[in-house]
C-alpha cells in the first residue's frame, strides 16, 4: 500500500491487479509513462478529468494492457470494451459498456457526459455517440492481438485453467487539477472468455469509477461482479468525504470485498488536496504517479 502524505496536483495511475508479479516492474513503467502524459496535460492548463484521460488513453494504446487495443476477448473472439470517466465538481458522468473496437474508449465515455443526456450507454448506441463525437471505429483485426488470441486459446481449450487473474488487469487514472477539483476515469477489455454481453463494473458509476471534490477520486481494478455488488468506488469516495484518510478508506472498501463478496483487485484514490493512495489485494498492481516535478512508479 502506499499513502503519500502530500499536497498539490497530481496524476496516480493503475496497470491493473491483475498483472503476474514478474511483470510488474514492466508495467508500471507504462504507469509511468501514462503518469507523465496526465501531468504534462495538468501543465499545460488541462482540468483534472482531461488529465486522468490523456493518463488512460496511453495504456488504451499499449497491447500489454487489457483496455483498448490488447484487450481481453470474449469467448466468441469478439472485443466488447468497457469505460467511464466522472468529474467530481458538477458530478457529471459517461460510460459505455459492450462497445465494439475502438481505440479510446475512454473518449467514448466521454462523449457520453459531454452529451449529457444520459449517463451509460451500451453496445450500438454508445458507438453511434463516439463517431457523432469525432472518434473514428477501428477494427477486430486492428486490435485483437496475438496476446489476446493466445490467452483465449489457453482458457478455452483447457491448457490453462480460467485464472481470477484474467478478469483484473483493467487500467484507470485519477488526477486533482490546480483549483482542487478531482476526477476518476477507467478503462477494461472486460474477462477472458467474458460470455457476450457481459459487463462489469468498470462503466458503472459508483462500481469501478467515482468523483466527488467533496471526498476524492477513485478508480478500481478487480472481480467487476464483486465490484459492482459493493458498491467500492463510491463507498470509497464517501468515506474521504466523512473525513477518513484515503489510505484508510481504501483498504477498508478492498477488505469489504474480500471477505463479504469473495473478489479481490486493487484501487488508487486521491483527494482535492493531493493526498493519494493505492492498495490492493492481489500478488502485484502496476500503479504510478506524477505531478510534473517529483514521481513514483512500482509494480509490486
Amino acid at each position: 500500500m502506499i499513502a503519500e502524505e502530500r499536497v498539490g496536483p497530481v496524476v496516480l495511475v493503475h496497470g491493473g491487479a491483475g498483472g503476474r508479479a514478474e511483470e510488474a516492474d514492466d508495467l508500471a513503467a507504462g504507469c509511468a509513462l501514462a503518469a507523465a502524459r496526465g501531468a504534462a496535460a495538468l501543465r499545460a492548463g488541462a482540468g483534472a478529468l482531461e488529465a486522468a484521460i490523456v493518463a488512460v488513453e496511453v495504456l488504451e494504446d499499449d497491447p500489454r494492457y487489457n483496455a483498448g487495443t490488447g484487450a481481453a476477448l470474449t469467448e466468441a473472439g469478439g472485443i466488447e470494451l468497457d469505460a467511464s470517466v466522472m468529474e467530481g465538481t458538477t458530478l457529471r458522468a459517461g460510460g459505455v459498456a459492450a462497445l465494439g473496437p475502438f481505440r479510446h474508449p475512454v473518449r467514448a465515455a466521454l462523449a457520453v457526459l459531454d452529451d449529457d443526456r444520459h449517463v451509460l450507454m451500451t453496445g450500438a448506441g454508445g458507438e453511434e455517440l463516439a463517431l457523432a463525437a469525432g472518434l473514428q471505429r477501428s477494427s477486430l483485426a486492428d486490435m485483437r492481438t496475438a496476446r489476446a488470441i493466445q490467452r483465449l486459446e489457453s482458457v478455452t481449450t483447457g491448457r490453462s485453467p480460467r485464472r481470477i487473474e484474467d478478469g483484473l488487469d483493467t487500467v484507470g487514472a485519477v488526477a486533482v487539477d490546480p483549483d482542487g477539483r478531482v476526477a476518476a476515469a477507467t478503462s477494461t477489455g472486460g474477462i477472458v472468455g467474458q460470455r457476450p454481453g457481459r459487463v462489469g463494473d468498470t462503466p458503472v458509476v459508483g462500481a469501478g469509477t467515482y468523483a466527488d471534490d467533496r471526498g476524492a477520486a477513485c478508480s478500481a481494478t478487480g472481480t467487476g461482479e464483486a465490484f459492482l455488488r459493493a458498491g467500492t468506488a463510491r463507498a470509497v469516495v464517501d468515506a474521504c468525504r466523512q473525513g477518513r484518510p484515503v489510505a484508510e478508506a481504501a483498504r477498508a472498501s478492498l477488505t469489504e470485498v474480500v471477505e463479504r463478496f469473495g473478489g479481490t483487485g486493487g484501487l488508487i484514490v486521491v483527494d482535492p488536496t493531493g493526498r493519494l493512495a493505492a492498495v490492493r489485494s492481489t500478488p502485484a498492481m502496476a500503479w504510478a504517479w506524477d505531478d510534473g516535478v517529483d514521481r513514483r512508479a512500482h509494480g509490486w
